[in-house]
């Protein structure tokens, strides 16, 4: 077999078990992919591959391309890449960014955020449900080592996977990411390109040793190589066993998650049944699936140190960089708003014309307006200007016919609703009367008795809370 045979077959094989996954989770087959193209020898290359895949198997590809602004060269390769593109038959687009919060994370960690975001934001503008990466088998080891030397977990040994979501990253869950090359080397690529005769620009970063990626790719990389040849094979095999064990942790964390949690919460009586390794494998998978990044394993200690001694009555608060772990009457929450939220959040006026659902950014979730056997009469809403706001102080709700009409206060003490979260649930207004109360419900003077729809509202709140 053939050099260019063998990275296209590679290409191929990997590529089809990537559509086959990806038709399995959406339920339908998908025709089109993205391209993530920086012009560089590695996407150049995906390109190639992808484009006579494309033909074969009539597939529409996009090429996207973020322009970041970093290098003099950036214009010329974003020219390169749009020829390039168009060359191929491609439709190309880019965004350009402007990179934010260097000093605390530092160029190249600001530039790959921001870069996958742009991505996110591409692969939504033109209805792309997959997009190629370039990923090889050096960048996984380069990737296993750095974690390695960062003092990673299972988690961070798995390395990259074949294809995954990442909403964190990408902006949408529904996103779905692949690495049709994670079985070709650096030098197969180079090769291929040669014999193909394919451009590419090089970016003149990828020499500074400053950067961690570029100090393992040209100091270390080779002492491996001529010491240890095979190296990144056998790195990639212990990546898939670290992602198989890793498979089996998440596995044993949903199965320990569903007996503890109980809506958005831990229970803490129940988790303090478990082993200290259990505990921090739930506390891992559950902070993730919250939005939160991996903690590190002094701070997960210290926090479930806090959790289970803190007294029954404590409301004890720990900070994390993506926001706070609460504890709360025994119940265990985290907190993403800022805590000033409600206080910059004015009043919206709007009006029902009989959506299912209306969205409020600015509230961070969305209101239902849910049929229901007890609710307000549809044609009376309609009527209604309604507001949504945060709550100043002196509401009161009467929730049913046979209740008392009590401070919304003492309906969040009663339902145990923790006190951060109170201010930060909205309230609606019909007409300037309290019409709901999220977390609490509707407030029954509204209610009609007359035949005909009802309506009951409904609040989500978007991620934790």
């Amino acid at each position: 077999m053939t050099e260019k045979t063998a990275v296209a077959f590679i290409f191929e094989r990997a590529l089809k078990d990537i559509f086959t996954r990806v038709c399995h989770l959406r339920g339908e087959a998908v025709n089109r992919i993205a391209i993530a193209y920086s012009g560089g020898l590695d996407s150049s290359v995906l390109l190639h591959l992808a484009s006579h895949y494309a033909q074969a198997q009539n597939i529409q590809i996009w090429a996207f391309h973020v322009h970041h602004g970093i290098s003099p060269n950036a214009d010329a390769w974003f020219t390169h890449c749009e020829r390039e593109a168009q060359n191929l038959g491609f439709t190309f687009d880019a965004r350009r960014i402007q990179l934010m919060n260097v000093e605390s994370s530092g160029i190249e960690e600001a530039a790959r955020l921001q870069r996958y975001a742009a991505l996110g934001e591409l692969c939504r503008k033109n209805d792309v449900p997959l997009f190629l990466t370039a990923h090889h088998q050096d960048d996984q080891a380069e990737t296993v080592l750095l974690q390695l030397l960062r003092g990673s977990g299972v988690a961070g040994l798995s390395g990259m996977e074949v294809m995954n979501s990442a909403p964190e990253l990408l902006g949408d869950e529904s996103l779905i990411m692949a690495r049709p090359l994670l079985d070709v080397s650096r030098a197969e690529l180079k090769r291929y390109a040669e014999v193909h005769g394919i451009a590419y620009v090089d970016d003149e970063s990828n020499a500074d040793p400053r950067y961690a990626r570029n100090a393992l790719r040209h100091r270390v990389m080779p002492a491996l190589e001529e010491n240890f040849p095979g190296f990144r094979q056998r790195f990639a095999r212990s990546s898939h066993h670290m992602q198989s064990a890793q498979r089996l942790l998440n596995t044993l964390a949903e199965q320990d998650l569903a007996s503890l949690v109980e809506g958005n919460c831990l229970l803490i009586e129940r988790l303090a049944n478990l082993s200290c390794d259990r505990i921090d494998n739930l506390l891992r998978f559950w902070l993730s699936r919250q939005g939160m990044r991996m903690p590190s394993a002094s701070w997960l200690s210290e926090l479930s140190k806090q959790l289970l001694e803190a007294k029954d009555d404590a409301q004890l608060c720990v900070a994390h960089p993506d926001g706070q772990v609460r504890r709360y009457r025994g119940r265990v929450y985290v907190t993403r708003m800022p805590e000033n939220a409600s206080s910059e959040t004015g009043a919206h006026r709007f009006y029902w014309r009989g959506e299912v659902q209306l969205t409020f950014a600015e509230f961070r979730g969305r209101l239902h307006f849910d049929e229901a056997m007890e609710g307000v009469s549809d044609e009376w809403l309609r009527l209604q200007s309604l507001q949504i706001c945060y709550r100043q102080g002196g509401e009161r709700l009467k929730p049913a016919f046979n209740r008392s009409t009590r401070s919304l206060k003492h309906h969040y003490q009663s339902l145990n609703v923790p006190p951060w979260l109170r201010d930060r649930l909205p309230l609606v207004l019909a007409n300037d009367r309290l019409l709901y109360a999220a977390g609490i419900g509707m407030d029954c003077h509204h209610f009609s008795a007359a035949p005909g729809t009802k309506i009951a509202l409904r609040w989500e709140s978007f991620g934790a809370v």
